[in-house]
């Protein structure tokens, strides 16, 4: 705690909710619960970038930042994820923030702080737009050339009880743009990000022993993760970089067909007790390489190695992420190799999407909770598993699985209530047992916790399909194949934006997402999506092919399965679907 009185400049930013008294006059339980998660949502961003809030007065939020440039990307990204929260609610019911952000002297009382540097702040956010954000001359000067979000003059204006008047300025924030199908689906080389976009290639395994193969994915799966967590990059997802392991193909080639700029590549050697690494970061637009190093470490400072090479490689493309960040807290303990060997072996062979690979997936991941039962992720990755298994119709006990699923995914989630893999496992446990709404909330808590994760899109589409919002679903769902273009789930991916296309009246398009997945794979949730689409379409004379292979892959349980990957909050929905099944000529 400071000591009282003493003065210093700072960048603070005051945020308030538009209309919060009539929001909770007409709903004050809903408000106050749906304030509180919002409440969690900004605390995190504050963190993330650096704040600290000191008031939180009713529904107003007031924080202090060291930099003026984090302060003014910790208000879009603030906004940002209100806007994809408030699309899950009806507009009577949306929060909308005004954010105001000012540089000035300020007096410390105790935690608060006090003085004209907060009083202007809190002037300028009454004069934003909802949703919007205003900042003062003094802020626009300092952060000029070091955002890309476009600074607009509002004039100068007279603001409450502040003797002058102050220049204001709005900044012209967007969602980040929405993702063109046509380009993913066409194999066009992808536009690049408005942010520093990078993919980071499967590091090579140099130790001769094909048995190691998974610690090297490892390596490089943890170093996708942590990368992931820097909102202001674009991160290709894990299953996207690992389609070019082992494909003697030049990074310029690979950069164009992901659309990024920078690629990081490396290798691993381990023997007995020692790791030896080499890392390079390649601009790709221009061959160079940014950053080399080799590490030769012990084998327990293995998660200490991957956040050095994370640290170097944002360090290289952005240096002031790194004094924002810092180094990221060990995620594992060292003394748990066994457990983290087990649990990496169990993942690659969960990644094999295959019937006996996925009982080997549990297999080897109920061996890593036995030797480290507090290893978070081995909990979330059995859930996955079990997941996996009753979609797929692999089950042949889904009712006794969905229940070792939702046990694993809760205690994944207690164990580690910061990875987003643990609540993607939440997602899917939530989903299938029906909690409709602890679901979607696990999905958002994924893209808050790491923005870059394709996976936390996919579950935000997916669970809004079944909750009657398929028109908000597409565009996460694109999302994440953007984030993700050559996924071994691809053909699952597309399968349910086929879906959220039959549930918005676009049957062609429906028809057309779900025979470029099945494509790829045979997939009986796929294939009734179509069956319905043809439906509706009136093409009977395709109906009877789909039906034959739906048959060709019918699960253990059928019925069971039927139901069980029907998880429709919605009446509507699953009734406008069936629809299109009777049309079809199935008797449902």
């Amino acid at each position: 705690m400071e000591a009282s009185g003493s003065r210093r400049l700072a960048a603070i930013l005051a945020a308030d909710v538009v209309g919060y008294s009539r929001l909770v006059a007409e709903d004050e339980e809903g408000t106050l619960r749906t304030l509180g998660t919002y409440r969690a949502a900004i605390s995190d961003l504050v963190r993330e970038h650096g704040g600290r809030i000191f008031g939180t007065a009713g529904d107003s939020v007031v924080v202090e930042f060291a930099s003026i440039v984090q302060a003014v990307r910790a208000a879009v990204a603030i906004q940002r994820a209100l806007q994809r929260r408030n699309a899950d609610l009806p507009p009577g019911k949306r929060l909308e923030y005004r954010i105001g952000i000012n540089v000035g002297d300020v007096v410390a009382e105790g935690d608060d702080l006090l003085g004209d540097g907060v009083n202007v702040a809190a002037r300028l956010q009454e004069i934003a737009s909802p949703a919007g954000i205003c900042v003062s001359g003094v802020v626009r000067e300092q952060v000029e050339g070091k955002l890309d979000f476009y600074l607009s003059s509002v004039g100068e204006r007279s603001l409450k009880n502040i003797p002058r008047s102050v220049p204001v300025y709005r900044v012209e924030w967007r969602a980040e743009e929405p993702v063109a199908m046509d380009a993913l689906l066409s194999g066009r080389s992808l536009a690049l990000p408005d942010k520093p976009s990078i993919v980071v290639l499967p590091f090579v395994n140099m130790s001769g022993d094909r048995e190691q193969e998974y610690f090297a994915d490892g390596v490089t799966e943890d170093i996708i993760t942590a990368l992931s967590h820097y909102r202001w990059f674009f991160v290709i997802a894990r299953n996207s970089a690992f389609a070019y392991k082992g494909r003697a193909l030049d990074v310029r080639q690979i950069a164009r067909e992901l659309g990024v700029r920078y690629v990081l590549e490396g290798s691993v050697r381990r023997a007995a007790s020692r790791l030896r690494a080499t890392a390079q970061l390649v601009d790709a637009e221009t061959g160079r390489d940014l950053w080399a190093e080799r590490f030769d470490r012990d084998l327990s400072d293995v998660f200490a190695l991957q956040d050095e090479v994370t640290q170097s490689v944002v360090a290289a493309i952005e240096p002031e992420m790194q004094l924002v960040e810092g180094r990221r807290a060990t995620r594992k303990n060292g003394g748990s190799l066994d457990a983290f060997d087990h649990c990496m072996r169990g993942i690659w062979h969960f990644q094999q999407f295959a019937r006996d690979e996925n009982r080997t997936a549990e297999m080897l991941l109920r061996r890593a909770i036995e030797l480290d039962p507090n290893l978070a992720l081995a909990h979330a990755y059995l859930a996955r598993t079990l997941n996996a298994r009753i979609w797929w119709g692999w089950s042949e006990d889904i009712d006794n699985e969905m229940a070792d699923e939702v046990a694993a995914a809760a205690r994944a989630v207690v164990l580690d209530e910061r990875d987003p893999y643990s609540h993607y496992a939440l997602f899917l446990a939530a989903m299938i047992s029906l909690r409709h709404e602890q679901s979607l909330a696990a999905a958002q808590r994924a893209i808050d916790l790491s923005p870059n994760f394709a996976l936390g899109y996919f579950a935000l589409g997916w669970i809004r399909v079944y909750m009657g919002r398929s028109a908000e679903a597409i565009d996460p769902m694109l999302r994440n194949l953007r984030l993700n273009p050559n996924d071994r789930q691809s053909e699952t991916f597309l399968g349910f934006v086929g879906l959220a296309q039959y549930h918005v009246g676009n049957f062609e398009d429906a028809a057309e997402y779900c025979c470029r997945a099945l494509r790829v794979r045979q997939n009986r949730i796929t294939l009734r999506t179509l069956l319905a689409a043809l439906g509706q379409l009136g093409r009977h004379d395709e109906v009877a092919s789909v039906i034959v292979k739906m048959d060709e892959v019918k699960p253990p349980q059928a019925d069971r399965h039927w139901e069980v990957t029907m998880p429709y909050a919605d009446p509507a929905s699953r009734a406008f679907l069936d629809e299109g099944l009777r049309k079809a000529g199935l008797q449902i």
